[in-house]
């Protein structure tokens, strides 16, 4: 049987195959040094009896029966650290694959550690060592040879196997369902939605003046336009340390502008150049009611630091009593919250979260129980009062 599909009508037929399975895993190779949206150079895919990589490059080649795949919602498809394959679908098909399982966030609340990487879950599970020789491969090479079609085709052979151990877990500790809220956000399309307008989020802000943050927001945005358009990184278009720091010093003319340091040569002259001043201008135009506000993060209060700290100790407890990992259960930010507020809505005080944790919270916020160091047997034991 081919390993390596290089027409349509191959991809067709397997995909009518891949269809009657309750369960195919699925992996991609890509590249994105030099673009802005990821390049894909490969598509593995198998099921319990056969594995086959995809050619997305070949002449001709139409990937609308793998989009259908994807969408078919009685065929879970498997992936190790979904997130960027997922990006890639829907980048490429303008719809996320439903009925998704990823064995990594799987992985997190069976004990296996937070954010664990395929080859070493590969290892705990199934006892076996990868071949990880070709892992700095160019994909977009071709022709590929034997080896590195029988190479990339362990990502989803391996992940067969861990699959139906990890799903085998999850049923013997009743914990299928733990996972369902993290897998949902997975298959959202807005977790895969480039907004322009929050580009600026992602900058490291040095400033929380208003006018400072408004053109931050419309610099990243503009650059945000650029890189979509012309399918180019954004630090190629702009890199952050010159948008930061363009807008710290908002320059109104050609002048100015020349006067900052870090800008590449012909920049002031240039048509971007010229757009930038064009929109200082236009943002020094608005009204300041309409500049944005940075959100001031939870303060937590000086009374609740010690509470903080010893709900900290109580979740390190009851994530390794529970084999999950802390941060899948309840996030620093949200754990200062819950020690600082009254009658927070948190997520760790719901579901599976607030069984495992959350009621245990609040139960020493209430002064119900508490924690005691056993020297005898050099652990801390949580005591009701």
């Amino acid at each position: 049987m081919c390993t390596f599909i290089q027409t349509t009508e191959e991809l067709n037929q397997l995909c009518q195959r891949l269809a009657e399975h309750p369960f195919v895993t699925v992996d991609t190779e890509f590249i994105r040094e030099k673009t802005y949206w990821p390049q894909l150079c490969l598509i593995q895919i198998a099921s319990v009896d056969e594995a086959v990589c995809v050619d997305p490059l070949a002449k001709d080649m139409n990937l609308q029966a793998l989009f259908d795949l994807m969408r078919n919602d009685s065929v879970v498809k498997v992936f190790h650290a979904a997130r960027q394959d997922i990006e890639i679908f829907y980048h490429l098909s303008g719809k996320t694959p439903v009925s998704v399982f990823d064995t990594q966030l799987a992985a997190m609340v069976c004990g296996f550690g937070e954010s664990v990487s395929y080859q070493n879950l590969v290892q705990k599970l199934l006892g076996r060592e990868l071949d990880k020789s070709m892992r700095f491969t160019d994909w977009s090479r071709r022709p590929l040879t034997e080896k590195q079609i029988s190479y990339a085709l362990n990502d989803v052979t391996h992940l067969r196997d861990v699959y139906q151990k990890i799903t085998g877990i999850l049923e013997q500790t009743g914990r299928a369902d733990w996972v369902s809220d993290d897998t949902a956000l997975l298959m959202n399309p807005q977790t895969y939605e480039n907004d322009s307008s929050l580009a600026w989020k992602r900058l490291k802000i040095t400033s929380t003046k208003p006018f400072y943050l408004a053109l931050c927001q419309e610099l990243a945005a503009y650059r945000e336009e650029m890189a979509k358009k012309q399918n180019r990184p954004r630090k190629h278009i702009m890199r952050d340390e010159v948008l930061l720091e363009i807008a710290g010093s908002a320059p109104e003319s050609k002048e100015e502008m020349a006067k900052l340091r870090g800008l590449p040569q012909g920049f002031v002259n240039s048509r971007m150049g010229k757009d930038i001043l064009k929109l200082i201008a236009e943002v020094k135009a608005r009204d300041e009611s309409a500049y944005p506000v940075l959100p001031k993060p939870y303060e937590l209060p000086r009374s609740a630091r010690a509470v903080s700290k010893m709900l900290r100790l109580l979740l390190m407890i009851k994530a390794a009593e529970n084999d999950v990992a802390e941060k899948l259960i309840v996030s620093q930010d949200d754990l200062d919250i819950l020690a600082g507020e009254k009658d927070p809505d948190l997520d760790v005080l719901k579901g599976w979260r607030y069984q495992i944790f959350g009621k245990a919270a609040l139960e020493m916020k209430a002064g119900k129980t508490g924690l005691r160091y056993n020297p005898e047997k050099h652990r801390i034991d949580l005591l009701s009062f």
